[in-house]
């Protein structure tokens, strides 16, 4: 379990380029794995497996998993990309700070954290070989809900995923709020369908300024209650 030691904007944060060229602190296969930074910190930009067509599978926010010791979400990850004939797999996430329960995140975005994490995005876009489209699978159930600056940032990875041609699928049953299944307790053979991102997102953002506006109804009815 990882609980975050302070916010992000009050520790050091290595720049992409800067944990992409980190030195591993544990030994593991270079070669078979993309770890970044290579060694265990208070965010995570990127893990996953190296191929020439992986499934980028974006989660919200990462836990403790690291190269040779995935988590469950991470293992139905790997099983479901096999499966439907990737050679690897990606797991990315809208905000890399580690925190195993997502109401740990940070209060506030980080927005330099934010502005590294989407040059990582691209990073791995870019490793699809000549002609591929990136396969990116939006898989984080109902937690995009946590926090209202996680749409938003979501809209930016779109807008670069645009640069590269990439498509956005979903796995598993759509949430009763509209939400993508979360990879935990999907089957092996479940099979990617086309997840139309944008309209997702609209929906999104709708939601979130109900969740304001109800909340200061909350605070205001609350408020007058006291005055009473």
């Amino acid at each position: 379990m990882h609980i975050p030691s302070a916010c992000t904007q009050d520790i050091d944060i290595l720049t992409f380029d800067q944990a992409l060229n980190s030195i591993p602190d544990k030994d593991y296969d270079e070669k078979k794995w993309i770890y970044v930074p290579a060694s265990y910190s208070e965010y995570r930009y990127i893990l996953g497996t190296r191929g020439e067509n992986p499934l980028i599978c974006i989660g919200i926010n990462p836990s403790t998993a690291e190269p040779d010791n995935l988590d469950n979400t991470l293992k139905s990850v790997e099983r479901i990309a096999a499966y439907n004939g990737y050679d690897s797999f990606i797991m990315f996430n809208v905000y890399p700070q580690r925190a195993t329960n997502p109401d740990d995140m940070d209060r506030e975005m980080n927005c330099l954290l934010h502005d590294e994490n989407l040059k990582a995005f691209r990073y791995i876009l870019s490793l699809y070989s000549s002609g591929r489209h990136p396969a990116i699978w939006a898989s984080w159930g109902n937690l995009i809900e946590k926090r209202p600056y996680l749409v938003d940032m979501v809209m930016d990875m779109i807008d670069v995923g645009k640069q590269y041609g990439a498509v956005w699928y979903s796995c598993g049953k759509i949430s009763r709020r509209g939400h993508p299944h979360h990879p935990l307790y999907l089957k092996r053979d479940t099979v990617p369908e086309v997840f139309d991102i944008e309209s997702y997102c609209c929906m999104v953002k709708n939601l979130c300024k109900k969740s304001i506006v109800r909340k200061k109804n909350n605070e205001d009815r609350t408020g007058l209650e006291i005055t009473i």
